[in-house]
């Protein structure tokens, strides 16, 4: 019988899963600086045991930023789909969803943007590529959409998501800060690009 990666050594997908979900657990319980231990024994397994089923704790935090960021990306993709005839009503529903999505999980967006990304280069690197995938994807709607010049589309995709990005993380850190002023001016933001 052939062995699959996720199932190096017997261990299975359903497994990997349940420590996954105990990783998640504990983070949000706990917030970024949860640790390993925590984890494992949440598992009700040792550290050892947690490294052995990802490779190392690299292997588990790109497992978790894989898991995260495929489920934000999924859900920003309809709202990236949707018709280019309302743009600003398109960049209000597609950065509200993202704020959504962190505000109601800051521990473990901070957990993967901050701890994981500055701990480990190849989990700092996987989530830069995740990044820029979503800029370039958003580059080709805009493109398709309507921007002209394919260049400047490129460029208009990876300047909105890096900047809904970092104004996501800082507004998680100022949390008195109001929601919809700052969905209001990254729209303005957004809508004076595509129309210039």
């Amino acid at each position: 019988m052939t062995v699959g990666t996720a199932e190096r050594g017997g261990r299975s997908p359903e497994r990997r899963r349940e420590l996954l979900d105990a990783a998640d657990r504990v983070i949000r319980r706990e917030g970024p600086e949860a640790s390993m231990a925590a984890i494992a024994s949440e598992a009700g397994i040792t550290k050892p045991i947690l490294y052995r089923h990802f490779g190392d704790k690299s292997g588990l935090y790109q497992a978790l930023a894989e898991r995260h960021t495929r489920a934000v990306i999924e859900l920003l993709r309809p709202e990236f789909a949707k018709a280019m005839a309302d743009p600003r009503a398109r960049a209000r529903a597609t950065i509200s969803a993202y704020l959504d999505t962190i505000s109601a999980n800051p521990n473990l967006y901070r957990f993967l943007f901050h701890r994981a990304s500055a701990e480990d280069s190849r989990t700092h690197t996987q989530m830069a590529a995740i990044v820029r995938s979503v800029g370039v994807e958003l580059g080709s709607v805009l493109a398709e959409g309507g921007v002209a010049d394919p260049a400047r589309a490129q460029v208009l995709g990876h300047a909105f998501v890096g900047m809904v990005q970092a104004i996501g993380d800082w507004w998680l850190e100022n949390p008195g800060l109001d929601r919809d002023t700052v969905v209001d001016s990254l729209v303005d933001v957004i809508a004076g690009a595509l129309e210039a």
